[in-house]
């Protein structure tokens, strides 16, 4: 929709999450015991297939093996399933703890499937006060007010922009979409 970048010096700094998911040992948890941990889940698959591996090897229950996610914190918004793979609860988990929760608003919109950071950045067009604010921003960048200057004196208090409009053009037209998030409202290019 516009040639030129977004000047993203506007926009609010994203709130840093800290995701993280609880593993419960299910050859406990059968055996009606609680044996689990909860674990910093924005790291490699590895690291958390290595720790999940330390905690089973730690439970009471001989030849403990199976494992499941019994919940998960901080992944704004986004729901973790017990038996999602390792290396998506990464993904989302570093996307998450990086961007905040427009990256949680963007992987709904698209799919946790496929979801990724490089497509994330391609799209977000910032986290704004609004969509307005974010219309008056585009405007500002493509130069719309020079626009203005061959409107002659007698008639210029009487044209202006409408950014609202333009914003909700923008959204209704299917050029952008947006999701409040806790620090205001993420903006997506959805051409991107």
């Amino acid at each position: 929709m516009h040639e030129q970048p977004i000047n993203k010096n506007h926009e609010a700094e994203p709130a840093k999450l800290q995701p993280r998911i609880y593993v419960a040992s299910l050859a406990d948890y059968n055996a009606g015991r609680l044996h689990g941990a909860w674990l910093d889940a924005a790291r490699s698959a590895g690291e958390l297939q290595d720790d999940i591996d330390q905690l089973l090897a730690a439970s009471p229950v001989p030849g403990a093996e199976e494992w499941a996610i019994h919940d998960a914190d901080e992944f704004g918004g986004l729901q973790i399933a017990e038996s999602t793979d390792l290396a998506t609860v990464s993904r989302l988990a570093n996307g998450v703890a990086r961007y905040g929760a427009a990256f949680a608003v963007y992987a709904e919109v698209v799919g946790p499937e496929a979801v990724d950071q490089a497509s994330f950045e391609q799209a977000y067009r910032g986290t704004w006060d609004s969509t307005t604010a974010y219309a008056e921003q585009l405007l500002d960048d493509v130069g719309a007010e020079a626009y203005l200057r061959d409107v002659p004196d007698w008639l210029r208090p009487y044209v202006q922009i409408d950014s609202e409009a333009f914003a909700r053009d923008l959204e209704l037209g299917g050029d952008i979409y947006a999701a409040r998030v806790t620090d205001g409202v993420a903006v997506f290019d959805a051409h991107a």
